[in-house]
């Protein structure tokens, strides 16, 4: 208990004092780092920050938090490693649909760079380029910073009435039905997707919201864990405590350079209430399941490296 006020208070000190101090840095900053992103990754960029679209913005805010200045320099993080740390391979993106539609995917990795990948794959490879909003775990609000950052960037807080607001202004939404349980598999499990929660499925159904299944490649090898601490991850409050060796190693951090690969497949649409039985609805969530895991198996198959 002691342990969250404390989160709290910090909270409420970095969203209060500490973020409107760094926005006074980067704004004294922007010219230097508006200059060297465009000459790191072209004028496409600037040209794509121009024409994606951010609906019901007011001074450029959404409702929900999402801010286009602090946007802006998030995704030009996410499109270096995009093109240049991970230098991801993405297919099938044409198979998006205009509107709103609801993004499926596996999880892995540890920390959320498929999410990033995926959302930069989007801004920077789709046409016309569109901002992705990722349902992130309720427990994230109650970090320090990341939970302001999370909303100024597009991360919203994965709750029915969210999504729903959203999916009426059109977006585009990432869900990974595994959850943390998936980000956090351990590496002797890589590729093996854990059971799917059946809230997307509710929701596609509510608002006849077309499902795009992704597949991702990489992750799983960026970082190496050998399991999970559960007494640790509990005394913090987290969901997951891994262990993976490589973050006592200097520079390890850093996750490993592997290759990803985003593959997009074809839109899936389904008819049914909305308030079915778990089990109806476990039927066409299997579907979506199947799916995404025939693509994983297809693109390891077809992968000739880890890294190349």
């Amino acid at each position: 208990m002691a342990s969250r006020t404390t989160l709290a208070r910090l909270s409420h000190f970095v969203s209060h004092s500490a973020l409107p101090l760094a926005r006074l840095g980067v704004d004294s900053l922007r010219g230097t780092i508006d200059d060297a992103t465009i000459r790191l990754l072209g004028q496409d960029f600037e040209d794509r920050l121009r024409r994606v679209a951010l609906p019901h913005a007011a001074d450029g805010v959404d409702p929900f938090g999402l801010d286009r200045e602090w946007a802006k320099y998030a995704v030009g993080v996410a499109a270096f490693f995009h093109r240049f740390y991970f230098r991801t391979e993405v297919f099938g993106i044409d198979r998006i649909p205009t509107g709103r539609v609801l993004l499926i995917a596996n999880h892995s990795g540890q920390l959320p760079f498929d999410g990033m990948l995926i959302a930069a794959s989007l801004f920077l490879d789709a046409e016309p380029p569109r901002v992705m909003r990722s349902m992130v775990e309720k427990w994230t609000q109650t970090l320090p910073f990341v939970a302001t950052f999370f909303s100024r960037v597009g991360q919203v807080v994965g709750v029915p009435e969210n999504a729903r607001r959203l999916l009426d202004m059109g977006a585009a939404i990432l869900v990974f039905p595994e959850g943390t349980r998936g980000i956090s598999k351990g590496f002797s499990s890589r590729y093996q997707m854990l059971d799917f929660g059946l809230g997307f499925m509710r929701l596609a159904l509510e608002t006849d919201t077309p499902i795009v299944p992704i597949a991702v490649i990489g992750g799983e090898e960026q970082y190496i864990s050998l399991g999970n601490l559960e007494s640790v991850s509990k005394a913090l409050g987290m969901p997951t405590f891994p262990i993976i060796p490589q973050l006592l190693i200097p520079g390890g951090q850093m996750p490993l350079p592997t290759r990803y690969r985003i593959y997009f497949g074809e839109p899936m649409t389904f008819h049914g209430d909305p308030d079915d039985d778990d089990a109806v609805i476990q039927e066409k969530v299997a579907l979506v399941k199947g799916r995404i895991q025939s693509m994983l198996n297809r693109g390891l198959k077809e992968r000739k490296s880890v890294f190349w």
